[in-house]
């Protein structure tokens, strides 16, 4: 029956999406009133673009799940009437109920922590500690349904630890980590027209692609049908939002929207029980917060804002810089800077007084260094392009070469 109940969710997966559609160009006028907009700064007139959007299309996904949440018990064998036990009914799955509200718990909670951040601007040390807090119900469902810590060991490490390995609370740390790294992953690979709708459609699609194959191989079916439902909507509601964020932007997503995105796909992970995978497909984002390590943890200044700079006279983006001199950097700062330097992966500029100048260390600005000034729609191109490549890469890791490492994949 699972079928059924999937079908009827891509049903009001698509409601969401026309829902979407109309309620956008709606509401623009009614975020600029209440000062919700920014201007685009890569752009000869700077318009005023409302922002936040993420909170809109955030709320669809919610009533969309909302209304689907009796479905899927409708249609559950478990749940219905038991011919065998003379008509009575049978046991209801509470487990599966408890996962789905939860998930949407969670969920919501990061939209309204999100939409907060908009407003009132938190602190980066608040953006770690929210997506922690949002991710309570979650874990808490996990233990009580599953509590399983052990970790299958690849084939080189079984002679020295076994085949599997209990790492007990350390695994619902990893989670939580998991949770915070997927909700700022998205946030800081951020800033131009369509970038953080673009990756998120993707990564989602990748994990769509990826269930609908677990699911054809009869791998874990009840996890990966859990992530189709989430996963439909999502995508829905994304591409309605896509269809309004990208070049040139009429709305701007806001933190609203990264953060619910990082926290759909960290519920998925966790709850479907594929969060090594999920990482495979964050392989951009992880390349982008190894990059931004530097300066994300102050080992080099870094700026309120690493966007890269835009001409108005040849409409193109240059890379944004940052100042120092080398010699006032603790030595972990000098060698990262160092090796970055020598692997040509930074530019490097040196003024008078000892001042060096190099490009902000973000994704984008990698993009601009190598390529040289390009237009903005060009360099969101480039890094959807990356996205798509490193799906394909994570399949084939996740496939073919997983074999290598593990007897049963």
């Amino acid at each position: 029956m699972s079928g059924t109940a999937i079908a009827i969710n891509a049903g009001i997966s698509v409601a969401a999406y026309c829902m979407a559609v109309r309620m956008i160009p709606r509401f623009r006028e009614m975020f600029i009133k209440a000062n919700l907009f920014g201007n685009d700064l890569c752009k000869k007139d700077k318009p005023q673009v409302p922002e936040s959007f993420g909170v809109l299309i955030g709320c669809v996904f919610l009533v969309s799940l909302f209304l689907f949440i009796p479905i899927p018990f409708a249609f559950d064998e478990a749940a219905a009437t038991d011919a065998v036990t003379g008509g009575k009914p049978a046991t209801f799955p509470h487990d599966k109920f408890v996962e789905l509200i939860a998930a949407l718990l969670s969920i919501c909670c990061m939209i309204f922590l999100g939409f907060a951040d908009d407003v009132l601007d938190l602190r980066w040390r608040h953006k770690l500690l929210l997506p922690t807090i949002a991710t309570l119900p979650l874990l808490m469902v996990y233990y009580v349904n599953y509590n399983s810590t052990t970790v299958i060991m690849p084939n080189f490490a079984r002679g020295l630890v076994g085949t599997s390995l209990n790492i007990g609370v350390l695994y619902y740390v990893f989670m939580g980590m998991l949770a915070v790294f997927c909700t700022n992953a998205i946030n800081i690979l951020a800033g131009i027209n369509g970038l953080e709708v673009g990756q998120s459609l993707i990564i989602a699609a990748s994990i769509l692609v990826f269930n609908l194959i677990e699911f054809a191989l009869g791998h874990q079916v009840d996890s990966h049908i859990f992530s189709i439902y989430f996963m439909l909507p999502f995508l829905a509601t994304t591409l309605a939002l896509w269809k309004f964020n990208k070049y040139p932007s009429q709305v701007f997503v806001g933190d609203t929207y990264c953060y619910f995105a990082g926290m759909t796909f960290a519920v998925v992970g966790i709850l479907g029980h594929f969060s090594k995978t999920l990482l495979l497909f964050f392989l951009p984002q992880i390349l982008n917060f190894l990059y931004s390590t530097p300066q994300l943890f102050h080992f080099v200044p870094c700026p309120r804002h690493r966007l890269p700079k835009y001409d108005a006279k040849t409409d193109l983006l240059h890379i944004s810089t940052t100042e120092f001199r080398l010699e006032e950097l603790n030595s972990l700062g000098r060698l990262m800077v160092t090796v970055l330097r020598k692997l040509g992966l930074i530019s490097w500029h040196k003024l008078a007084d000892g001042v060096v100048r190099t490009n902000n260390l973000t994704l984008i600005n990698f993009v601009l260094v190598i390529f040289g000034p390009v237009h903005e729609r060009v360099v969101t191109q480039m890094l959807m392009g990356l996205q798509v490549l490193c799906t394909v890469i994570a399949l084939v890791i996740r496939y073919p070469l997983a074999n290598y490492f593990y007897e049963n994949t």
